[in-house]
């Protein structure tokens, strides 16, 4: 899904979430530093109130991380955008894996700017209703599964990008033996007191660099499935 091709029911919304409050958000991210034209236009189009509870739709396009059940929240906005803009800052990977599918709202934001996404979700019940988002958004290039989202989706990999949307003390290995050569990979890493957004790069030659974009705070990166 293209983002200039969102369907009309993405953009539907009135009063706290009509395309008004939609583009305030908008401009607020332009403030906090996200410079990439292509994700601002991307959360401007995409009706964030689809992704949370109907009682939380009047703080929908407020900066804020806010619950979706099961001790899941969907993620900050300008986190979101900034995420992203690290995923296709230096060129827009064919296929990205995402770990955590969540609300769906960080999925259908990539789905609307990379060729292929594959999303892994522990949570089948988030899963589930997410899959239902993606299905009335029309969103037809994004795979999802239930699994343990530290085992990745070895048999779509090797991936051109990964982003995990949820921390670790660590990345995992199998995570990143799924990026190709050349591959980037965005994700949170530390404790819940301390935790710094990282981009790594893999290169030709399979070592790594590793570059440090800013402290945040994400639910921890669980095993298993529920």
């Amino acid at each position: 899904m293209n983002m200039h091709s969102l369907p009309p029911s993405a953009l539907r919304g009135e009063g706290m979430t009509s395309q008004r409050a939609r583009d305030r958000l908008a401009a607020k991210l332009m403030e906090e530093g996200i410079t990439d034209k292509r994700v601002i236009e991307v959360i401007r189009n995409l009706a964030r109130h689809h992704f949370i509870d109907q009682a939380l739709h009047s703080r929908a396009y407020e900066n804020t991380a806010l619950p979706i059940g099961h001790g899941q929240t969907i993620s900050q906005p300008y986190i979101v955008a900034r995420m992203s803009q690290a995923l296709i800052e230096h060129g827009i990977p064919d296929r990205v894996l995402e770990v955590g599918t969540g609300s769906g709202y960080q999925a259908a934001v990539l789905a609307a700017l990379v060729p292929q996404v594959y999303t892994v979700e522990r949570i089948e019940e988030l899963l589930r209703q997410a899959r239902r988002r993606f299905r009335q958004l029309g969103i037809t290039n994004l795979r999802s599964k239930h699994d343990d989202g530290k085992l990745g989706w070895p048999e779509e990999a090797p991936f051109d990008a990964i982003i995990l949307t949820a921390a670790g003390d660590s990345i995992p290995l199998q995570l990143l033996n799924q990026l190709r050569p050349g591959g980037v990979l965005v994700a949170p890493v530390g404790s819940p007191s301390q935790q710094m957004l990282l981009r790594l790069r893999m290169g030709e030659d399979g070592d790594f660099t590793q570059e440090e974009l800013g402290s945040v705070s994400f639910v921890p990166l669980l095993g298993g499935i529920g």
